[in-house]
């Protein structure tokens, strides 16, 4: 918090004192001055909520099907054989070239972004989830096989426990990977949402509204982690890297 309030009082003082040009670098106080107008306008708050909407909806979709996947694939060798080279030519793929493709496909709509936001998280947590599965004791695994476990209770028993705290990991990671291109296809997209309403402001001139929606996001951000950590503290009570235990 410190620190945030220091780099708000040094972006107080070095537009004021020329070294920065205050056309493009206005002073904190203009910045809240807009923020506080946002915060009375309900076209704001209309865009935030669509935002979050789009947001929720990818993210939610990305974490479901990289975890199913992840745990069907990494559980079945075979299958993660024969996807191996796919997913890693796939992954590299930034989501920002499927741009034009999804837009004549889609149009402008929140279909488009949310198929920017879902194509970029489920790597994440697809990716951390198959780490997870593949971490399992061999010895373990070798048991498994021996009593002739069906498939569903090695899953339960033997994949989820290892692969959890991958997952959740993944989730983290997949929750700011989201909100990033929840914004950046509003902005380029026209998606309605926080990231229009920032190109309206700046193609008005607005230049302390676009810094004031620039805040708003990196407040949901903050909260995201915060909220994601507490839930991976939640889930993983059992861990030994949450209660604090030193491995023997």
């Amino acid at each position: 918090m410190g620190g945030l309030v220091g780099f708000g009082l040094l972006l107080e003082i070095v537009p004021r004192t020329g070294l920065l040009d205050r056309e493009y670098f206005p002073p904190t106080s203009e910045i809240l001055g807009a923020l506080a107008d946002h915060a009375g306008d309900g076209a704001f708050w209309t865009a935030f909520r669509q935002t979050l909407t789009t947001w929720f909806i990818g993210l939610l979709i990305a974490v479901v099907a990289g975890i199913v996947l992840g745990v069907v694939i990494g559980a079945v060798p075979i299958l993660r054989a024969l996807t191996a080279s796919t997913i890693e030519f796939l992954r590299p793929i930034p989501s920002v070239a499927l741009i034009p493709l999804v837009i004549v496909l889609l149009g402008t709509g929140m279909a488009s972004t949310l198929v920017l936001v879902v194509y970029a998280s489920f790597w994440q947590v697809l990716v951390q989830t198959l780490h997870g599965v593949a971490d399992i004791d061999p010895v373990a695994r070798e048991t498994a096989l021996s009593y002739r476990l069906g498939f569903v209770y090695r899953v339960r028993y033997l994949v989820w426990p290892t692969a959890l705290p991958y997952a959740v990991t993944g989730i983290r990671l997949a929750t700011a990977v989201a909100l990033i291109l929840t914004i950046t296809g509003e902005l380029t997209i026209g998606t309605p949402g926080l990231g229009k309403l920032m190109d309206t402001a700046y193609n008005s001139g607005a230049v302390p509204s676009v810094y004031a929606i620039v805040v708003v996001t990196g407040i949901i951000g903050v909260l995201a982690n915060l909220a994601t950590r507490r839930a991976e503290r939640y889930v993983l009570a059992w861990h030994p890297s949450i209660r604090g235990e030193v491995p023997v």
